[in-house]
């Protein structure tokens, strides 16, 4: 089976594959089939050079990039003897949605725009329903800490959680949960004054400082945010700041009136 029959049929199953090319070099045109696993098809021609760059392959992917990387013959770094172009075929990435309240059916259509695929999570059986967010990939209806117990492991650095729950037997439990998770963005709204609150609760549940400092709260970015719509592009805003590493003012960095 070649390597683009490979690709097909991952592509197909909706498994996540980066595919490994020659593109200057010896061996112009070999491909390394990398899963997220670290199980690898095909050969560029050495097997050190396909370790390291199986390795570097499974980073791209993990992150969704797509780029052309240069090394030794066997590997070696800082050396151009050999261009590979790596392409990732990443799934899109996740936005977990705790609570089923009024700004949630936008914030869930503006990431869906963006490509994430959205859940919607609440206890809440009468307000998490598929009748109010139609938006959503899914809509469960669980705690949030037991239904992060069930897919945290598969969140990483390009997934977002955002808690809008605005009710500490809900959003405590989530953000405890969702700090123990690779998960690139966590954000949660409320005021500086329910924030505060919530930080109380969050050391008393046991949370570090470390860990309360990955929550972003008041959720976004400052770009004075009024309506459920204007909040939506302020949250996902933020979290393609946080992903890209640009600079950009959140909420949770300044001071007075968050409207």
């Amino acid at each position: 089976m070649s390597r683009y029959d490979e690709l097909r049929d991952a592509l197909r199953a909706g498994e996540p594959v980066a595919l490994a090319t020659v593109v200057e070099g010896a061996n112009l045109g070999a491909k390394l089939l990398v899963k997220p696993d670290g199980r690898a098809s095909g050969s560029l021609g050495d097997a050190n050079l396909d370790r390291v760059v199986a390795r570097d392959a499974r980073g791209e992917l993990e992150a969704g990039l797509t780029s052309t990387r240069h090394y030794g013959a066997h590997g070696e770094a800082r050396e151009r003897d050999v261009s590979v172009f790596i392409e990732s075929f990443a799934l899109p990435p996740r936005m977990i949605i705790f609570g089923a309240v009024d700004f949630t059916a936008a914030l869930a259509k503006v990431a869906k725009v963006l490509g994430h695929r959205v859940t919607v999570c609440d206890a809440r059986a009468v307000f998490a329903t598929v009748l109010r967010f139609p938006m959503a990939d899914e809509v469960v209806n669980d705690w949030p800490d037991r239904y992060l117990a069930k897919v945290g492991d598969e969140l990483g650095p390009r997934d977002a959680i955002c808690v809008l729950t605005h009710d500490h037997k809900f959003d405590v439990p989530a953000i405890a949960a969702a700090v123990k998770t690779e998960v690139g963005y966590l954000g949660a709204m409320g005021s500086r004054r329910t924030h505060d609150q919530r930080t109380v609760r969050l050391r008393e549940a046991g949370l570090t400082d470390g860990e309360i400092a990955r929550v972003m709260s008041p959720i976004g970015l400052d770009i004075g945010a009024r309506t459920p719509e204007e909040t939506a592009v302020a949250v996902c805003a933020e979290v393609i700041a946080l992903r890209t590493g640009r600079r950009a003012q959140s909420l949770r960095d300044t001071a007075g009136p968050i409207h």
